[in-house]
């Protein structure tokens, strides 16, 4: 019996560390979105470049998708959940047309967006949505969305990468933080920015989020959403966009209620 008292050393004595097994089904593919809104329009962007750490896997991603003639949604986070995430939201929403011969609107197409994060929260997309466009009342709303669902409307809103850099400029610019009107002036309202002004606020937030942060850069696409009726001249007209920005209006999408949507883009820094 003492021949078998004690095991053999092979197998009492472990000869290699443990060995660990991990999977990750995520990953953080860079960029930046931010929407703002405006009295009788929206103005929903994002830049084109696709990275996974030190490496671009593209330079030229969509991450900005016209939804209806007066909806926009800008998605940014993990690239392939953020794709399926969209191929989903146009089946829904085309199941709705078919069944109600109507285009969805803004606010249930938020409230839609919710039910569908929300229901995949204990394996949720890993994707960060800004939803852009027209109400039902003609104004301009933004409503901005966590991965789980949790969602609330805005004047405007900036994720992904360089969220930290762009949404304390929008602060200050938009939602006035840390301003004081002139004395006797009316105070400020957030929402009430002209068109003009908030275009130059989209490019300065991306040149500079592009000098700074290595996850954003390549490309620029802004899309323009506008309520019917509205006049365009401080998009069309003269010394209104730089010499290499360029402008084309979106055709409608279904039978069309006289909204216009436009997209512009431009070039960033490919460093």
């Amino acid at each position: 019996m003492a021949l078998y008292a004690q095991p053999p050393t092979s197998y009492s004595v472990p000869t290699t560390a443990p060995i660990e097994h991990r999977f990750n089904p995520y990953s953080d593919n860079g960029g930046t979105i931010l929407a703002i809104a405006g009295k009788d329009f929206s103005v929903i962007a994002g830049d084109t470049r696709q990275s996974e750490g030190y490496s671009i896997q593209t330079r030229y991603a969509r991450k900005v998708w016209q939804l209806t003639d007066k909806v926009v949604l800008a998605t940014n986070g993990f690239a392939a959940d953020g794709n399926n995430f969209v191929k989903r939201v146009k089946q829904r929403l085309e199941w709705y047309e078919h069944a109600h011969h109507k285009p969805m609107g803004l606010k249930s197409i938020a409230r839609m967006i919710q039910t569908i994060l929300y229901g995949k929260r204990f394996f949720p997309y890993y994707v960060y949505n800004i939803l852009g466009g027209i109400e039902e009342d003609g104004s301009g709303a933004v409503y901005s969305f966590d991965p789980v669902g949790s969602y609330e409307r805005e004047a405007c809103r900036a994720a992904g990468a360089a969220q930290s850099l762009i949404q304390p400029f929008l602060d200050n610019q938009v939602y006035f933080k840390n301003q004081q009107p002139a004395p006797g002036s009316a105070p400020f309202v957030p929402g009430n920015l002209p068109l003009s002004t908030i275009l130059s606020l989209v490019v300065d937030s991306f040149t500079s989020a592009t000098e700074r942060h290595i996850e954003v850069g390549d490309g620029m696409e802004i899309y323009v959403v506008m309520n019917r009726g509205r006049n365009t001249d401080d998009l069309l007209g003269p010394g209104i966009l730089a010499e290499s920005m360029h402008v084309e209006e979106l055709g409608a999408l279904g039978e069309g209620g006289g909204e216009k949507t436009f997209l512009v883009t431009s070039p960033l820094k490919r460093d």
